[in-house]
């Protein structure tokens, strides 16, 4: 591929994240509660004035890390409303002054509405308030993330009683190991070593762990991730354990290629070279329509979710992503084209260059099927980190003409 190539991606991804985070800027601070506002629609007017925690935490890391990693977005008003989004999450987040327990979703003015009984909302937050550390300087903000961190830590690998609030287990439930759970714990460890380098030693058991476990999706000899498992590793019975989503495994992929680098595993970068990101990309993208799907069965069963054969924004980011970190590790030109697959269908079928940001949900066939650009689970994240990541990785490939 030319760098004549690189250089026209390099512009148009730049452009694009000019336009997205314009988006979220002009539309989304809610100045009188702090916050932000999450449901926007196509042109950016607030359609629901919920805040979703998730997308809080989210917003303030995006806000954070584009303030830190790139000079055109050092500016007042961006630092001004993370740290804005950073006080309201820790004044409002967490259910109560007795538990670290947070809130999936708030009303305009902080008060909980619901709770999962996850830990996705806390690791936002840890995400939200590492960079804010990282950006400010304030050790409050970095005191948070590692308390919240540490509560983690212990609901995942200790002790879970507080999630499941007092409700006793089913007799016909069965255990269950999700792929979210450790690629989310080593997202988290990356996050706090950028903003405290040391900290990777103190979390280096939960990265044994969470390699460890994320590596038992592996299944069928090797030829698909599957979403769930057994806690000891083994395909799990039904629908449940058929289940396979091509994005998030791809996401998981560079996720481990990134820790792979960093430490020096070589067969570990073969391990989420080939197996995350090449064959879930490989069976999940729709050979008919173009885009990856949503979810898929293992055994080609129609799977159970209504939503499963739409594209999703994030899985795409996450594939553009994955494909140029590959690149950067192998040299391997055939990563390249893959990427500017999904590049083309991605700003064919996705991005609004007229209001800004990318539509989140199109049909089979790529059609706009909700014409929101934020909604309870899309927020200011997954484009702007997807843009930023490409746009840096981009700049060093031109400038090392590689």
């Amino acid at each position: 591929m030319s760098e004549g190539r690189l250089s026209e991606f390099l512009q148009e991804i730049s452009q694009d994240l000019d336009r997205s985070v314009k988006f979220w800027t002009d539309n989304s601070h809610d100045q009188e509660n702090g916050g932000f506002f999450n449901c926007l629609g196509e042109k950016g007017e607030v359609y629901d004035d919920l805040k979703h925690v998730w997308l809080q935490g989210r917003q303030v890391w995006t806000y954070c890390r584009l303030y830190n990693e790139c000079e055109r977005f050092r500016t007042s008003e961006i630092i001004q409303a993370a740290i804005r989004g950073g006080e309201f999450l820790m004044k409002h987040a967490k259910v109560s002054s007795s538990s670290q327990k947070c809130a999936l979703v708030l009303t305009r003015d902080g008060k909980p509405i619901k709770v999962q009984r996850t830990v996705f909302s806390e690791c936002f937050y840890v995400m939200g308030m590492s960079e804010l550390s990282r950006a400010t300087g304030e050790k409050q903000y970095r005191n948070e993330a590692l308390t919240m961190m540490d509560q983690i830590v212990h609901w995942v690998m200790e002790d879970n009683t507080e999630l499941r609030f007092g409700t006793p287990t089913l007799p016909g439930q069965v255990p269950v190991s999700s792929l979210a759970i450790p690629m989310m714990l080593l997202c988290l460890i990356d996050q706090l070593e950028t903003s405290v380098p040391d900290l990777g030693e103190k979390y280096s058991y939960v990265s044994e762990w969470s390699l460890k476990y994320a590596l038992m999706h592996v299944q069928r000899d090797g030829t698909v991730i599957l979403e769930n498992v057994s806690p000891d590793g083994k395909e799990l019975p039904g629908s449940v354990g058929r289940l396979m989503l091509p994005g998030h495994s791809i996401e998981a992929g560079w996720f481990l290629l990134q820790y792979a680098r960093k430490k020096g595993i070589e067969d570990l970068k073969k391990t989420a070279i080939e197996k995350f990101i090449l064959n879930p990309f490989s069976y999940g993208w729709d050979k008919e329509y173009g885009g990856l799907l949503y979810f898929l069965d293992v055994d080609g069963y129609s799977p159970t979710q209504l939503e499963w054969d739409m594209k999703l924004w994030w899985a795409h980011n996450e594939a553009m992503i994955a494909f140029l970190i590959a690149y950067q590790e192998t040299k391997d030109t055939s990563f390249l084209d893959k990427f500017a697959h999904v590049f083309d269908y991605s700003y064919a079928k996705f991005v609004d260059k007229e209001n800004g940001e990318w539509y989140g949900y199109l049909s089979r066939e790529g059609k706009v099927s909700l014409r929101f650009k934020g909604g309870p689970w899309k927020g200011c994240f997954h484009v702007e980190r997807c843009l930023l990541m490409c746009e840096n990785i981009l700049k060093n490939l031109i400038q090392n003409k590689v």
